[in-house]
């Protein structure tokens, strides 16, 4: 298994200054590199402190690849349906150049009811935006002069500049949480899969293997799963210090996508208002217990990690939130440092 790090940004402008977040964050980003860690992931979201100071991870992962050398660097994930497929092609290539072929591109179809109204999208063309906007950016990415004629957006004659780094394009993640028609999508398309670890991830998993292995790719395909992570010598002081941190995180994840669980609906969002309702009452002990959260000693979260082995399978990658929301930035840093010296040479 290989570890990386995600930058989850989960706090108001009176918390903290964008400029002291990214600033930390790049530090962490460096710092993660030369301990062992393995990629560097960010967010596509906007408006409120659940996830809105990272609108274009694209941006913040081209200052990370100025500073480092061997990292991946991956969306987790790009929102098809609020960008031009046009655009979005022509910056991916370009931070695949500036990051010499380092890139890899997590696309998502986006969840948060306020971000569907504020670009005026409806969440009912959510799979179909998805599924169209990952056709033609794979086009304009492995083909010139390129022709198609979606429902949203017309592609005509056109040339994407630059063109990849990496041939024929960069690797394209998934990302998929509770649909089986989403897992199994990206197992046929061959495409790695990022999830999270709710809902009934362990039956889903072996669809999105299944699925790959039936449509003729070799291997049995590429997994990435993302969790907070904390880890101290002190098991007391492990709970105690991200404790107020890891629980405003489902706070404010209720606060942006609780209209789900408040009479909005969409055909392409089934049971959301079941899953947003359970997240809402989520505490630290239940999500350490369901390996949700890696948060303990060295020790303590190596058993973790096991019982999520034996609870999903095999998965290729875990990626993991160290500064989440106001976490004092010292803390996050000896966590990450402990973490790379005491767990990941258990896994390698």
């Amino acid at each position: 298994m290989q570890f990386g790090v995600q930058f989850f940004p989960n706090f108001r402008p009176s918390d903290k200054s964008a400029a002291e977040y990214f600033a930390q964050s790049l530090a962490i980003a460096e710092e993660a590199e030369t301990l062992g860690y393995t990629h560097v992931r960010s967010v596509e979201h906007y408006f409120e402190r659940y996830g809105g100071f990272s609108p274009n991870p694209i941006v913040f992962l081209s200052a990370v690849a100025a500073r480092t050398r061997k990292l991946r660097l991956i969306t987790g994930a790009v929102v098809p349906a609020f960008n031009n497929p046009l655009k979005l092609a022509g910056e991916i290539a370009m931070l695949d150049a500036i990051s010499g072929g380092r890139f890899d591109v997590g696309f998502a179809r986006a969840f948060l009811p306020h971000e569907f109204r504020r670009f005026h999208v409806s969440p009912d063309t959510s799979v179909a935006r998805f599924r169209e906007g990952l056709e033609q950016i794979e086009l304009l990415l492995t083909q010139e002069n390129v022709s198609h004629k979606g429902e949203f957006h017309t592609l005509t004659d056109v040339t994407s500049l630059p063109r990849p780094t990496q041939k024929p394009r960069p690797k394209f993640y998934i990302a998929s949480t509770r649909t089986a028609d989403s897992f199994e999508f990206a197992g046929r398309a061959g495409h790695a899969l990022m999830s999270i670890p709710v809902g009934p991830l362990k039956e889903l998993l072996p669809l999105y293997r299944q699925a790959w292995r039936d449509a003729g790719h070799p291997g049995d395909g590429e997994v990435m799963i993302a969790f907070h992570m904390f880890c101290h010598e002190d098991a007391k002081l492990a709970r105690e210090i991200p404790r107020r941190q890891f629980e405003d995180y489902f706070v404010a994840l209720y606060e942006s996508a609780g209209e789900w669980t408040r009479g909005t609906s969409s055909k392409d969002y089934k049971g959301y208002d079941v899953s947003i309702s359970r997240m809402k009452n989520a505490n630290l002990e239940s999500q350490i217990e369901s390996g949700g959260a890696w948060v303990g000693t060295p020790d303590e979260i190596k058993n973790i990690i096991r019982h999520c082995q034996d609870t999903y399978g095999k998965f290729e990658h875990a990626s993991l939130q160290i500064n989440f929301g106001t976490l004092d930035f010292a803390e996050a840093q000896r966590s990450m440092r402990l973490f790379a010296r005491e767990v990941i040479p258990a896994f390698s």
